[in-house]
């Protein structure tokens, strides 16, 4: 399984992925799913991963290739004019390399071929930008009402997110969020698991503004996740008792 987040606030995005893929309990492997590409000083963009492993890997594969000769290839990255337009042309690929994979495997053929995508990003003289790719190459786009996207692995760490979250909170408190958030998920399905991948993409810096792999012997991480058992327990014996008298 993956468990990935993209959090849009006001100074730009955060985006968070774990690494491990599994076909099976004996079967663990790490993988990388945030992938990034950038011209310093005029386009930043970052995807992450989640669904069949091949099939991401295959997606990744064109996404690095188009980059590679911008000037000779159709639809390369590094010459869309906006975030909407990358958007469309991954959603394309995603579609039919999906549909490709589903055709040779056979009508018959067992398993189902699924990803879908977060992309994060920006080019110059327009905002930062929050989308998610689904399956059939479709998409959405974050906003005030949904200023962020999980694939994977949601539901444990989202209400934490749902809580905390402030569209005007600094990069290093989002980056505090979603590791609460993951930390969260890591306690509660064994299939999302460290080492998680975390990059800050700031507001017109074109560029990483921070990224860091952290593993199971970070310290930050290891900080967090005590302390975050602790105040969850003081926090609940602070709660008003229950009581069997009530009237």
């Amino acid at each position: 399984m993956t468990y990935c987040v993209g959090m849009l606030i006001d100074k730009g995005i955060v985006i968070m992925s774990d690494t491990r893929t599994n076909s099976g309990v004996d079967n663990i492997s790490v993988f990388r799913k945030m992938f990034h590409w950038n011209v310093p000083g005029e386009r930043m963009m970052a995807v992450m991963t989640a669904g069949n492993l091949a099939t991401t890997q295959a997606v990744v594969s064109q996404l690095e290739e188009r980059t590679k000769t911008p000037d000779d290839r159709e639809n390369s990255l590094m010459s869309s004019p906006t975030m909407f337009t990358v958007a469309t042309e991954i959603g394309k690929l995603l579609r039919s390399t999906i549909h490709e994979r589903q055709e040779a495997n056979g009508a018959r053929g067992k398993g189902r071929f699924t990803a879908s995508i977060i992309l994060a990003g920006q080019i110059a003289g327009m905002e930062p930008r929050l989308f998610h790719i689904y399956p059939e190459g479709n998409f959405i786009e974050a906003g005030l009402d949904t200023p962020f996207f999980q694939i994977g692995e949601t539901k444990y760490g989202r209400p934490i997110i749902l809580r905390g979250y402030d569209r005007k909170m600094s990069f290093e408190d989002a980056v505090k969020l979603l590791t609460v958030s993951f930390d969260s998920t890591l306690k509660a399905n064994l299939s999302v698991g460290l080492p998680l991948d975390m990059m800050v993409i700031g507001k017109d810096d074109f560029a990483p503004t921070h990224e860091q792999r952290i593993n199971a012997d970070d310290d930050y991480f290891q900080k967090i996740s005590s302390q975050w058992g602790d105040e969850l327990k003081e926090a609940f014996h602070a709660l008003p008792d229950y009581s069997f008298d009530l009237k």
